[in-house]
């Protein structure tokens, strides 16, 4: 990443219930429309993954900094072996890997929702319940004031 950009944090849930795929593909479209250029991705199943590859495709077209903030090296081998590949594919396609820690450690997962939205200017956030790391790091970032835009 050369010069400063808008950069946008990604967060949501694992299980995506009646999720609208096209919604979140024009609210990131209109992120990019709207000058943010850099994306910060969690890596996880779900929201996250779904929005990485929908950004893959967006950089495609346009040019776009995408990072994969990852909790701890190994953070996939329980991904089942598609979205295993899915995870490996999107990792390809991505400027920079970001590995909080060697190895998972009960702090691994907040410790990376905490280190995207510190980096960010927006959180983009998938969020149906008030419990759980989505809502974490949806807290924290108003605690931080970052703006965040619910999808």
């Amino acid at each position: 990443m050369s010069e400063r950009q808008k950069l946008v944090a990604l967060t949501g849930h694992r299980e995506l219930h009646n999720f609208d795929e096209n919604a979140l593909a024009y609210e990131l479209e209109s992120l990019v429309a709207e000058g943010y250029t850099g994306y910060l991705c969690g890596m996880a199943q779900g929201f996250d993954l779904l929005a990485l590859k929908l950004l893959v495709a967006l950089k495609c077209r346009t040019p776009l900094y995408l990072e994969a903030c990852i909790p701890f090296e190994g953070h996939e081998k329980s991904f089942s072996a598609a979205t295993r590949q899915l995870y490996h594919d999107l990792l390809e396609a991505c400027d920079k890997k970001t590995v909080l820690f060697p190895a998972y450690t009960a702090a691994s997962y907040l410790a990376r929702d905490r280190y995207m939205v510190d980096c960010a200017d927006l959180v983009l956030a998938h969020l149906e319940k008030e419990t759980g790391g989505t809502a974490y790091t949806v807290k924290y970032a108003q605690k931080k004031g970052v703006p965040v835009r619910y999808i």
